[in-house]
């Protein structure tokens, strides 16, 4: 007699019941791909990581602004190399030599200086 005819249930006959077993398939998969799940949560973590890391290094920009700011509010030597190196200013007294840019050394007649 098969173990379904002695005791009225059907046997497992060494096998795990189906709906169990799809049930904790189905419990494994939300936790693992689901919108809360553990790769989610990996995701998350990592984007949160290199968020911080770039908020980090955008306040040390803005710190190095600020000091900056403060240097051209106060410093009047910081002030005159600004305007010597991007705006090419010079003093009333200063000689400023213009020298050729280019591939022929000694072919370029040198430019008089220019007084400013």
């Amino acid at each position: 007699m098969s173990d379904e005819q002695k005791n009225g249930q059907p046997g497992t006959g060494g096998r795990l019941p189906l709906v169990p077993v799809l049930l904790i398939l189905i419990i494994l998969g939300f936790a693992l791909f689901g919108q809360k799940g553990i790769l989610r949560t990996l995701q998350a973590s990592r984007h949160h990581a290199a968020l911080e890391a770039e908020v980090q290094q955008q306040e040390a920009v803005i710190q190095q602004l600020k000091e900056e700011i403060e240097a051209l509010r106060s410093d009047r030597e910081y002030i005159e190399v600004i305007a010597r190196r991007e705006l090419g200013m010079v003093k009333e007294d200063e000689l400023v030599y213009q020298f050729a840019q280019g591939s022929d050394k000694g072919s370029a007649e040198p430019e008089p200086p220019v007084s400013r």
